[in-house]
């Protein structure tokens, strides 16, 4: 009797593993039918004969200024322990991946893998090696545009990235470390992910296993489409660490078109800078939720200007989609056509108003920073709630901080309330409540009837950015 349990324990062990594994998907005709459609890309940025390696002191400046954890899949520093200690780079040379999007000859990859390449070169599954020339580039989305001579080339299907979902099998195929068609599968982790790096871009998310050399390879669905171009990695070591990121191919399309029609592609912009609603600043605003994109900036004659957009608003919906967190607004202002006219939901003093706003251009160069230096000129140093000191800007100062009127007074000395909130020595005051800032007795006479149990709003400048500060002044102490 105790033999026949066991055989039954077995049998049904077996048949519980079999319905296991069947539940699983196999990837084989996927990769069988794709496969010949993923391309090695190799580019020469020109100059050199010296071997290196990725984990030397040849650094693109690029790389350098990328977030500490967030790295591009080719070129990203190695690091001591990181996988395969580097891949070689010759002569300026590296290499990528890419994928066929049409037979006569269009490849799509990353703007990283070829960007400042004097050659670019394509090998393909049957070996053939291919010049290829770069038609565009985009480095907002990451993306570039490749066209070699050939006809009758395999192409891959092309699917919609806006039907994923957190939880789908996908497949990613390139070249890590220079290894062609390698295959790794996982799941999407989250969609419309945003990035320090691309804030363009509604990253796909996955635990896809990535590493250097996949940059420009295609992520498959199982119906075997495209659904997005491998892109990014989070690592503190250069290698992967379950978290890769890729371009949503309906953003790529998009960005194929306007590069073979124009050769570069337009974007939309209102014209704001902003930023996340703390709890704080939503209970000091009045706002019923924390969410939205709080404006701390308006650029004069600007599309949100001529809106009628202020400073203090808080933008909830954009065309009739939500904005939940600032990130969520310049993806959706991007991805609109300049001139189009979109709705702004604004929530101001309690009440919320539609704007009509008629979508600006970005312009095609980014902004640069610069540092802040601290006053030194009269200082308000009377006693407030706010435990803040601040002093007049001079003229001079004012030049060098580029403040470009003459709103702004600088914080000299910080006290406890005011570091909690995040605020620093030689951080410039603009505007407390809706009130600017001209000079150190304006800051008195704004703070003066601050209350222990109160909450101030202001808006502050610190390296060329501007954000709303929110100070929470301690309740007296009873007892």
């Amino acid at each position: 009797m105790q033999f026949v349990s066991k055989i039954s324990a077995f049998v049904l062990f077996a048949v519980t593993a079999a319905a296991a594994h069947a539940d699983l998907p196999d990837f084989t005709q996927l990769v069988e039918k794709n496969g010949p459609s993923v391309v090695n890309v190799t580019a020469t940025q020109g100059g050199g004969d010296a071997t290196q390696t990725d984990d030397g002191d040849d650094q693109s400046d690029e790389q350098q200024d990328m977030p500490d954890l967030l790295r591009k899949f080719f070129g990203a520093p190695g690091a001591p322990g990181a996988p395969g200690g580097g891949h070689p780079r010759i002569g300026g040379e590296s290499l990528g991946s890419g994928f066929i999007i049409s037979s006569d000859g269009y490849i799509l990859t990353n703007n990283h893998v070829v960007s400042g390449a004097e050659k670019v070169v394509v090998r393909l599954s049957d070996r053939r090696e291919l010049d290829a020339k770069v038609v565009g580039t985009d480095d907002k989305s990451d993306v570039a545009l490749l066209k070699v001579n050939a006809t009758g080339l395999p192409a891959v299907a092309i699917g919609d990235s806006s039907k994923l979902k957190p939880g789908q099998w996908v497949v990613a195929i390139g070249s890590p470390f220079a290894m062609d068609h390698s295959v790794t599968h996982g799941v999407v982790s989250y969609v419309g992910r945003s990035s320090q790096s691309e804030r363009y871009v509604p990253f796909i998310q996955t635990d896809v296993p990535i590493n250097r050399g996949n940059s420009g390879g295609p992520l498959f669905n199982l119906d075997g489409q495209v659904v997005g171009i491998n892109s990014q990695i989070y690592s503190n070591t250069g290698g992967y660490m379950g978290v890769s990121f890729s371009v949503p191919i309906n953003l790529a399309m998009n960005t194929v078109e306007q590069l073979k029609a124009t050769g570069h592609v337009s974007r939309g912009m209102i014209g704001v800078t902003i930023q996340n609603v703390s709890r704080d600043a939503a209970q000091t605003l009045g706002l019923p939720q924390v969410r939205g994109a709080l404006v701390n900036s308006v650029s004069p004659g600007g599309a949100a200007d001529k809106a009628g957009v202020q400073v203090r608003d808080v933008i909830l919906a954009y065309n009739g989609q939500a904005v939940d967190q600032s990130a969520d607004l310049p993806l959706l202002v991007g991805n609109t056509r300049p001139g189009a006219t979109a709705q702004l939901q604004v929530y101001r003093d309690g009440e919320t108003v539609t704007l009509p706003v008629t979508i600006g251009e970005l312009p095609a160069d980014k902004a640069t920073l610069a540092s802040l230096s601290t006053g030194g000129g009269p200082a308000a140093r009377q006693r407030n709630a706010l435990g803040l000191t601040v002093e007049d800007i001079t003229g001079e100062q004012r030049k060098e901080l580029g403040l470009k009127d003459q709103n702004g007074v600088v914080i000299s000395q910080v006290g406890a309330a005011a570091r909690r909130s995040g605020l620093q020595s030689g951080d410039i005051v603009l505007m407390v409540g809706r009130q600017p800032m001209r000079s150190a007795n304006d800051f008195h006479a704004a703070v003066k009837d601050v209350k222990p149990g109160d909450s101030v709003m202001m808006l502050v400048k610190r390296n060329d950015a501007t954000q709303f500060v929110t100070i929470q002044v301690p309740k007296a102490k009873t007892g």
